[in-house]
């Protein structure tokens, strides 16, 4: 059973905030094999044009980031190496901003995931990663600029998690004073997130 389509005024959040509110809320893509859907647990939010990790930064605008500069609540899908990764535009028109789905906790369409992402995989390595979500869920460069709201590729109402953690986003090292904004958040003690902190030894 999918959940109620979450409306387009829900993107309508501040950066910051609308990345604690996704947590929780299902994403869903509907395909010819059939339907996959998982529950976000992971995201990144990137504040551009003053955010050097973002690919804004500087009203940076190219024909990837062009979507980045329309209405919040629609589908900034890039490729990186081999992978595709999956983001939410937020923000005011003209100030780009996003929010990077890093990782989902299954729910519908597993087996499809695991044909998609290999039969060898166990069930949290198959979208704890934004490149592995997209693959598991084959989400493409074609679901770039979509909107949130429609179907085939949406997002749908959730319940809203007891504990949410942030710390510093993952994987941008060459970002200056940016990669320390504690911009990444996640669910608390979830096995899907793409890397949970150390536990203490004390």
């Amino acid at each position: 059973m999918i959940n109620k389509i979450l409306p387009k005024i829900f993107y309508n959040q501040p950066t910051l905030v609308l990345a604690k509110s996704l947590l929780g809320k299902l994403l869903v893509k509907e395909t010819d094999e059939g339907t996959v859907a998982g529950w976000i647990v992971e995201t990144e939010a990137y504040i551009g044009p003053g955010d050097r990790a973002a690919h804004s930064f500087n009203n940076r605008r190219t024909k990837r980031t062009e979507v980045m500069f329309g209405e919040a609540g629609h589908f900034y899908i890039y490729q990186m190496h081999t992978h595709q990764l999956v983001n939410i535009v937020s923000g005011e028109m003209n100030h780009p901003e996003a929010i990077l789905i890093r990782a989902i906790e299954p729910y519908l369409g597993i087996d499809l995931m695991y044909m998609r992402r290999g039969k060898d995989k166990r069930l949290h390595e198959l979208t704890n990663g934004p490149g592995k979500l997209a693959k598991a869920m084959n989400i493409t460069m074609d679901d770039y600029g979509k909107r949130c709201d429609f179907e085939p590729l949406f997002l749908a109402e959730g319940q809203n998690p007891h504990l949410i953690e942030s710390g510093p986003r993952i994987g941008i090292e060459n970002s200056g004073e940016a990669k320390e904004y504690p911009w990444r958040f996640w669910v608390k003690d979830n096995r899907f997130v793409s890397r949970l902190p150390k536990k203490s030894t004390k």
